[in-house]
């Protein structure tokens, strides 16, 4: 399996490359520094999205609700704002309060009455969306008037001073280095207390060294434009939040263990309903902080935001490697995932690519990483066999 992963990371790699050189030689203004820049905010709205279907594709569940509920939530948020007239805090909190009432509701009525995810959530989407629709009065809502800006039209325009970014850097590379060798050195540990071969540090070296460069290449190139965006700085917050809940808490190997076995994880005494359920409200939390960011990113509250983003999220997840079956994901797959997924979206709309040959590049996207989910399945059952 591990070789399959690397093999999977690889080519996400390359793809991206690929995609780069591509994009980059049809329109040489995609490589430059504010284009980039403004990648990284879309990589970040969509990767918040992604880290939320992660969660529940983990223990075998889907959603297809989440793109209309990113609507709903930041046409909720605007109107309160612009037409009710509340605080731009008091309104994405109340927003946020509702996408998580709404996300627990799904998830509850999944556990308790035995409904799939696909059915319940397919109606979520129309329901949702109706609502979405209705609370804007189809009309276009925007997040600031007469030029003065609030707390939500605020949140992607918001960047960290140049010299800051550098800071930042340098000092999350240097906290990743010490934690790499942190973790190798328990390895060796615990390897030698146990009479096994000792691993050696070429490959944990190596992984600091790609995530370091990358991590360099994304402040050099923000650096010279306007800094670091805010929204990239609340996905690296929130990666971390989901990695150490899903690698380090009980709620995180429960939700593995349900996706891998289920019966097996009842009969191991793991509540499959409550988690299941706590996995959808924090799913309806990032809906939710999508709601807000892609709202604030597009200016206004309009009936085509969050559109299709579900399935844009639910990419990402396979692509990075998650399985549709749970019980495989992980943080870093899902952020890979995104990048090639907003890299994808962000060329076609650099190069003015009609809708309808974007609705086929995303189509067919979503089609190549199921079949390569179910490609890498099969070698790991006969790998095992």
């Amino acid at each position: 399996m591990s070789e399959q992963v690397e093999w999977r990371d690889l080519s996400l790699l390359l793809v991206l490359l690929l995609l780069g050189v591509f994009f980059g030689l049809l329109a040489p203004q995609y490589l430059s520094a504010r284009n980039l820049s403004m990648l990284t905010i879309e990589f970040a709205i969509t990767s918040v999205l992604s880290l939320g279907m992660l969660l529940v594709i983990l223990p075998g569940h889907i959603d297809l609700s989440a793109g209309s509920g990113v609507g709903l939530i930041g046409g909720v948020t605007a109107v309160l704002i612009m037409r009710g007239e509340l605080p731009a805090g008091v309104a994405m909190g109340l927003g946020i309060g509702l996408a998580l009432l709404l996300w627990r509701l799904q998830g509850f009525l999944i556990v308790s009455q035995g409904i799939p995810a696909f059915i319940i959530t397919l109606g979520g989407l129309l329901a949702w969306k109706g609502l979405f629709w209705l609370v804007i009065r189809n009309q276009t809502v925007p997040v600031s008037a007469g030029g003065h800006a609030n707390l939500l039209s605020v949140l992607t325009t918001t960047y960290l001073p140049p010299w800051a970014t550098y800071v930042l850097i340098a000092l999350v590379t240097a906290l990743l280095g010490l934690f790499s060798l942190r973790s190798h050195r328990q390895a060796q540990q615990e390897a030698a207390e146990q009479g096994e071969a000792v691993p050696d540090g070429e490959l944990p070296f190596l992984r600091w060294l790609v995530t370091a460069q990358a991590l360099a290449l994304i402040g050099l190139t923000c650096g010279q434009f306007r800094g670091l965006p805010l929204p990239l700085l609340i996905l690296a917050l929130l990666a971390v939040l989901v990695q150490i809940l899903t690698k380090h808490t009980r709620l995180g190997r429960a939700l593995y263990a349900i996706g891998g076995n289920e019966e097996a994880a009842v009969l191991s005494g793991i509540p499959v309903g409550k988690v299941v359920v706590t996995a959808y409200t924090l799913l309806g939390a990032l809906v939710g902080l999508t709601g807000l960011l892609q709202t604030a990113y597009a200016g206004a509250s309009t009936t085509t935001v969050g559109e299709l983003m579900e399935l844009d999220a639910v990419a990402a997840c396979v692509i990075g490697g998650c399985s549709l079956r749970g019980g495989r994901g992980s943080v870093a797959g899902v952020l890979l995932g995104s990048l090639v997924m907003a890299s994808l979206l962000s060329g076609m709309s650099l190069l003015a690519v009609p809708p309808e040959a974007r609705f086929i590049a995303r189509g067919l996207t979503l089609g190549l990483a199921a079949w390569l989910d179910v490609r890498l399945s099969k070698m790991s059952k006969g790998s095992l066999a």
